[in-house]
């Protein structure tokens, strides 16, 4: 059971969340902050099994066409599997959304709270984002918050550039990702960016958002923003050239990569300014 919740939860992806908490929690000066445990904790199968398992209960429709899901891209679930997934999401997340009202600043309780709900309502009714055109996109910038929840949860200043291109970044991904499955959504009846857009005019719109997105990096750290030109810019230029969903199935591995290269390169320059004492 519990190997079926991990596989729920799309572990390739918690780079999203726990990866982005770390960063957000050594942005703030700090090698590891006691404080900053239980949301990293948080951020790894409890939140990530909110994310998809929530998807995934009410996507069952679309992804019986996805030759994608039930592979390490993400699970097909059963019917039969609804209740053991909410109770999953409850247990796993209810302690520490409470734990957090109880020892966390207000501010950083409603930024948490907010993280939450917008990730519930990308998938759920009435709200569900994912089937509006561009706010499923605009949504998604809630991948970026553990950037300024770190900061608010530890009383630091956030590093406002960082976190607002971390929001655009995320906003230029979700389309992007979405162009290989225009097909299954269109089938379905779900209208997202990628579907309204179509491939190459996705290409464009993540283009736009990526470049904003280099543009407040490069206020922080100009390699990070130049690698993240770099590969931004093979993706939307390969898609626009061949705009079509194959592509997009071919890039995705890249595009997975895509935070882990990126991150792992951005991680490794801040760590190497802490050790040598210029940061902060």
């Amino acid at each position: 059971m519990v190997a079926r919740l991990v596989h729920i939860s799309r572990p390739v992806l918690w780079i999203n969340t726990i990866g982005t908490g770390v960063l957000g929690m050594w942005l703030t000066g700090q090698l590891l902050d006691l404080t900053a445990i239980p949301i990293l904790l948080w951020l790894t199968l409890p939140f990530n099994l909110l994310i998809y398992g929530v998807n995934d209960i009410f996507d069952q429709d679309t992804d019986a066409l996805n030759p994608r899901k039930g592979s390490i891209e993400g699970a097909r679930i059963r019917s039969s599997e609804v209740r053991l997934i909410l109770w999953a999401v409850a247990v796993s997340n209810v302690p520490f959304l409470v734990w957090f009202v109880i020892t966390l600043p207000p501010l950083a309780v409603g930024v948490i709270l907010l993280y939450t709900a917008v990730f519930v309502f990308y998938s759920a009714p009435p709200l569900r984002f994912k089937a509006r055109p561009f706010l499923d996109a605009l949504s998604n910038a809630a991948y970026g918050l553990p950037l300024l929840i770190m900061p608010v949860a530890l009383q630091a200043p956030p590093v406002w550039p960082a976190v607002a291109g971390l929001l655009a970044w995320s906003v230029a991904k979700h389309p992007f990702d979405a162009v290989q499955d225009i097909e299954e959504d269109r089938e379905a009846g779900i209208v997202t960016t990628a579907v309204r857009l179509g491939p190459r005019g996705t290409a464009l719109w993540s283009g736009v958002w990526w470049l904003a997105a280099t543009a407040l990096f490069a206020v922080v750290s100009v390699p990070v923003a130049v690698l993240n030109a770099v590969i931004a810019g093979v993706l939307v230029v390969w898609l626009f050239v061949r705009p079509t969903p194959a592509t997009g199935r071919r890039l995705y591995p890249l595009s997975v990569a895509f935070p882990y290269i990126a991150g792992s390169f951005a991680s490794a320059l801040l760590l190497a300014a802490m050790f040598f004492g210029t940061y902060p």
